[in-house]
């Protein structure tokens, strides 16, 4: 049977993407060649370059695929309160740490550039906004009257800190670390309170819209499920060098956010979005229960779909629109620093 161009298209990445694992598993990041890779793929090195621009965006794609189909437990043990979820988390997290050969360069190879730097540092911001909603789902926080929003953000990066040190120090010093020691440092974190507070950004102008949304399907990263984002609530398309900012979208709303991640650069920087999503994801969906899975829904716009259908038809790292839906309609929109916040809080509507 002759296939079709997309499914040879298809066919050939994953034939890619395994050789290029096997290569990399054997020689390592440093020393794999793309030639190398290309034979062991039986294609040319054009048909490597023709999906993926360089090695370190294939070495990317390779750790995004693992993390992706990272087998999750029959049974999983999720947490009922703070401290059993982030001892959960943790022990998710350290079982994984004996396959981390492969990902050894991966933060020397995310510090070299600025290029890849920045939306490092942005996506994990990302990841301390989940897991801080997951945690203040199992255990909502009350501030004193007239005070500011509580959250527990700061606590989310010492947590994702500690497991990425960990990572990192399983591949550099083996030996050094007991690994069930970090789930009890996690567990021990739980009870800290470091008088975290958020407070609402500037407002940026919110201008009316009245037209049809009919976004695409999308991967929701967070719960690992495909979904169409067609139900009222806001949707945030952000560059990957701003995603930190999706928390005020969060923070001004109780309905629904969609946060649509594009990028100038989608053939490298894509996968490593998908990569630093997948590996707290993965592990949250195990050690969380249901209910307390962030609110937020988080889609990798590599084809910039989502956001064309937003209205934003052109998208770089610096990205920064808002959109809500009502009625399966656009109903506002706005651009710029603070723009989720505007069009989440209800913000007064220009005509």
């Amino acid at each position: 049977m002759r296939l079709s161009r997309a499914e040879a298209q298809e066919r050939n990445r994953a034939r890619v993407l395994d050789a290029a694992r096997a290569e990399f598993v054997e020689r390592g990041f440093r020393d794999a060649k793309i030639d190398t890779i290309a034979q062991r793929a039986e294609l040319t090195r054009g048909a490597v370059y023709s999906n993926f621009p360089g090695k370190r965006a294939l070495y990317f794609a390779v750790l995004a695929d693992l993390a992706e189909r990272a087998a999750a437990p029959a049974n999983p043990q999720r947490g009922a309160d703070r401290r059993a979820a982030l001892g959960a988390l943790a022990r998710a997290w350290v079982t994984s740490l004996s396959h981390d050969a492969l990902a050894r360069d991966f933060l020397p190879e995310v510090a070299a550039e600025e290029v890849t730097r920045r939306p490092f540092t942005q996506l994990m911001k990302l990841d301390a906004v989940l897991l801080s909603l997951a945690l203040e789902a199992l255990d909502p926080a009350v501030p004193p009257p007239g005070s500011p929003p509580a959250r527990v953000v700061r606590l989310a990066e010492i947590v994702l800190a500690t497991l990425h040190g960990a990572s990192g120090l399983a591949t550099a010093a083996p030996g050094f670390l007991e690994p069930f020691d970090v789930v009890s440092a996690c567990e021990q974190l739980a009870g800290l309170e470091l008088n975290d507070w958020w407070s609402a950004p500037p407002g940026a102008a919110v201008l009316r819209e009245d037209r049809p949304w009919t976004p695409p399907a999308a991967v929701d990263l967070v719960r690992g499920a495909e979904v169409t984002p067609d139900e009222d609530g806001v949707v945030v398309v952000l560059g990957l060098n701003r995603l930190a900012a999706v928390e005020e979208a969060v923070r001004a709303t109780g309905g629904r956010v969609t946060l649509a991640m594009v990028t100038g650069t989608p053939g490298e920087l894509a996968p490593l979005a998908r990569l630093v999503l997948a590996r707290l994801c993965v592990g949250l969906r195990q050690s969380f229960p249901v209910t307390a899975w962030p609110r937020l829904r988080v889609v990798c716009d590599d084809a910039g779909a989502v956001a064309a259908a937003a209205g934003v038809p052109s998208v770089s790292d610096e990205t920064e629109t808002a959109i809500r839906v009502e009625g399966g309609r656009v109903v506002a929109r706005a651009e710029g620093s603070g723009a989720g916040h505007a069009v989440s809080s209800g913000a007064r509507v220009r005509t």
